[in-house]
């Protein structure tokens, strides 16, 4: 059985009001850090913009629907690694060698320099810096069921706990493994585990 936004946020009530305080802290450092991530690296992103401009034609930010906290949807935005002609086939999983890949957005994807665009969504109040990673409607859809719907109780997030966990081996985490991640990140998400996802980023 499928659940709607509204369901999900009725489950979640009682959650969020245990976590009122943290969260909004959690929701000042978002600002701070994204005003200052945006502010310091403006420069490095024009010059990122331009030259995926002249890797290959097309605007350099690519920007899809994604689902966030309480499966609210949202459009969020991304360096374009692509060619604009990738998701003709269908939507795909996308990895560092896909062969839809432009030359620099092969670069762009293993420094994970296309997300620094989502400052933007970040300071929006679309995303947190960390949480969940926002899925794509057709993704997301897959898990509105009870089996997985925890995971749309934590908020979207530009890093998290799958994205940090076993590195190294991070990229052949399971779908499943990634999935689970996400749940245990949601049903425990706090100032202390932030701060450790935090600094596990900095490090891989």
């Amino acid at each position: 059985e499928e659940r709607s936004a509204d369901v999900i946020i009725q489950i979640a009530k009682p959650v969020l009001e245990q976590k009122k305080l943290y969260l909004i802290t959690k929701r000042a450092f978002d600002i701070v850090c994204s005003f200052l991530g945006l502010l310091i690296l403006a420069i490095p992103m024009i010059i990122i913009a331009l030259i995926i401009t002249l890797d290959s034609p097309g605007s350099p930010i690519f920007k899809q629907e994604r689902l966030g906290l309480h499966g609210k949807p949202f459009m969020i935005y991304k360096f374009r690694s692509m060619r604009l002609d990738a998701e003709e086939n269908g939507p795909q999983w996308a990895d560092e060698q896909d062969p839809r890949c432009t030359h620099f957005g092969q670069i762009l994807r293993r420094t994970r320099l296309d997300e620094l665009p989502q400052f933007y969504n970040i300071l929006r109040g679309d995303m947190s810096v960390v949480g969940n990673r926002p899925l794509p409607l057709y993704e997301a859809e897959r898990l509105t069921g009870d089996e997985y719907i925890d995971r749309f109780m934590g908020p979207a997030g530009l890093t998290g706990l799958w994205q940090v966990e076993k590195r190294g081996g991070a990229g052949k985490l399971s779908a499943e493994e990634r999935k689970q991640l996400d749940i245990e990140y949601a049903k425990h998400y706090s100032p202390w585990m932030d701060l450790r996802i935090i600094l596990k980023t900095f490090l891989a």
